[in-house]
């Protein structure tokens, strides 16, 4: 089992906690994770494309020359596709992309994508990222910053946590979630994961296991 040290709001060691081996270092399973970043990525299509065809096209109800003494091929309608403004073969119709995943395989995927960034110490935890009981997002990027200095940051917050969640939401360099979204695809697009002390509770369904906290 492994531990990170906790971060407080003047970015000093809080204390640390145990990363349980069972959820931040088990083996990750490439074609799995993909095979659900797909199948999120399906799922948030609209799926509202349409082409019309040649039936759904306005006009072209009359023959557009006799059918011979031209010399041009035989013709029945100026909508059929090979005509400009003709309908479409075989184009796209609403649809739904979205594909059935089972829950054990999102929570495989994700444990996965959560031991490869903790493997590489990219996981990170703090107390908080302000302190009293009003919003600042200049305090809360302090504090982020002092944790990590990269620009694609994913921050993990508990459910009941809109202090800090209305700091951090017009940062354009943060990607908010309340620790029960937690996903595959958000965690693999991001380069460091930060939870709070909160979220982490949250998310492991249980307090996680904190060592030397200094008072």
């Amino acid at each position: 089992m492994s531990s990170v040290d906790v971060i407080n709001v003047e970015g000093n060691k809080a204390g640390s906690v145990e990363l349980p081996d069972s959820v931040f270092d088990v083996q990750a399973n490439i074609p799995l994770m993909h095979q659900v970043v797909v199948a999120q990525l399906a799922a948030a299509r609209q799926g509202t494309a349409k082409a019309k065809t040649r039936g759904e096209v306005a006009g072209g109800g009359k023959k557009p020359y006799k059918q011979k003494g031209t010399g041009r091929a035989r013709q029945g309608s100026i909508r059929a596709p090979q005509f400009t403004g003709g309908g479409v073969v075989h184009g796209p119709v609403p649809r739904d992309y979205s594909q059935r995943t089972p829950k054990k395989m999102k929570a495989a995927a994700l444990r996965g994508a959560l031991s490869d960034r903790a493997r590489e110490g990219r996981v990170h935890v703090v107390e908080a990222f302000v302190s009293g009981d009003k919003p600042s997002t200049k305090a809360a990027i302090s504090t982020l910053r002092k944790a990590t200095e990269s620009t694609k940051v994913l921050v993990v917050l508990s459910s009941t946590d809109e202090l800090n969640w209305l700091s951090l939401r017009n940062e354009a360099t943060v990607h908010l979630l309340e620790a029960g979204q937690l996903n595959t695809y958000d965690v693999l697009v991001a380069d460091e994961v930060v939870f709070t002390k909160d979220a982490l509770d949250e998310f492991l369904g249980v307090p996680a296991t904190a060592e030397g906290e200094n008072k």
